[in-house]
């Protein structure tokens, strides 16, 4: 990347879902080459200082789809069940599609298990990826699986996508909502969020509903943290978190990471990528006076949702980089935003 470009540690995107979706038979060439598809690829995310990342597995409902090619989305904003068996076939073939990514790149994509693999991925310039899984439908009662998954990889979870599952229930789709919709975690969600403290993995809260927040809250001995999630005070959206629940996660010295989604953004809860970066400012500054100077990180969202057309891909992170300095943010701070709080969460908590 360029040297005066500042690095981006980004908290949460959905590459390896387009990848798995496109159904090319050399996707992830087409990943380390370049293409106009989505928003992130190694050349975009070098061109865009975009040094790594979480690279999320996210089993894709069985849904109808419009003629734009986009899932419809419920009325209610939920999403029904997803089986075992289809979601595992999903999780399986992308957790491939990233492991073969990091054999094609020739040491240009990393698959990094420490927080220290980050940093000696970043060093050398590869882009550095944190296995991570949305929605943990594949993973049976016996969560047997997660320790398969561990061995190979994975050291961040989302117990719930929004829709419900055998470990609780994610929050649906819907403005103007609190996410106070539905009961908190199964038994078995709670004995998620055990194993995941045993084996320190990141719970990710941001598709989780109010109550389970709460049981993840009194369950969990590491920092609490929302990967891509906004201001509920700005923007009224479900998936959105309130006061309490960002005071919670600042007593943990947990996280926050800005969720790019233009819907999830604006007060008016509109997906228009005629979305002004002011509005992202407006939602960093309310995270900074919550969560304080090591509590906010970037969690974009990349595709899996519509960008600020100020930002657009991964080859535009430099924009916001730039308009935060021009908001009166030093270089210091940007910094801890763009990269290094996530190192540090990452250090506290997958080690």
């Amino acid at each position: 990347m360029p040297s005066d470009i500042i690095p981006v540690f980004d908290g949460h995107n959905d590459a390896l879902l387009r990848l798995y979706e496109s159904g090319q038979s050399n996707a992830e060439q087409s990943f380390l080459d370049g293409t106009t598809e989505g928003h992130i690829d190694l050349p975009r995310a070098r061109k865009g200082g975009l040094a790594g990342g979480l690279f999320a597995i996210f089993p894709p409902p069985i849904a109808e789809r419009g003629p734009n090619g986009k899932r419809i989305r419920p009325e209610d904003g939920a999403f029904p069940q997803l089986s075992q068996a289809d979601a595992l076939s999903s999780t399986l073939a992308m957790a491939a599609i990233l492991m073969r990514l990091e054999r094609a790149a020739q040491g240009r994509f990393a698959v990094c298990r420490t927080s220290g693999d980050i940093r000696s991925a970043m060093a050398v310039g590869a882009l550095a990826a944190v296995f991570h899984i949305e929605g943990a439908e594949a993973i049976g009662p016996d969560l047997d699986l997660i320790d398969i998954l561990y061995g190979a990889g994975l050291r961040s979870i989302g117990p719930v996508w929004s829709r419900s599952n055998i470990f609780g229930h994610g929050v649906p789709f819907r403005f103007p909502s609190s996410p106070d919709i539905g009961d908190g975690l199964t038994d078995a969600g709670k004995a998620l969020v055990r194993k995941c403290n045993t084996l320190k993995m990141m719970v990710d809260l941001s598709h989780l509903n109010e109550k389970g927040f709460r049981d993840v809250q009194a369950i969990s001995d590491a920092p609490l943290v929302a990967s891509h999630s906004n201001v509920h005070a700005i923007s009224e959206q479900s998936r959105n978190l309130t006061a309490w629940q960002l005071d919670a996660i600042r007593e943990t010295g947990g996280l926050v990471g800005l969720n790019f989604a233009a819907g999830f953004l604006r007060p008016d809860g509109q997906s228009n990528a005629d979305t002004d970066l002011e509005v992202m400012l407006r939602h960093l500054d309310a995270l900074l006076e919550a969560l304080g100077e090591d509590g906010v990180a970037f969690g974009s969202d990349f595709d899996g949702a519509l960008m600020p057309q100020a930002i657009g891909d991964a080859a535009g992170l430099p924009n916001l980089l730039n308009a935060m300095e021009a908001h009166g943010y030093g270089r210091e701070l940007v910094e801890k935003i763009a990269w290094r709080n996530w190192l540090g969460l990452l250090e506290r908590t997958i080690g």
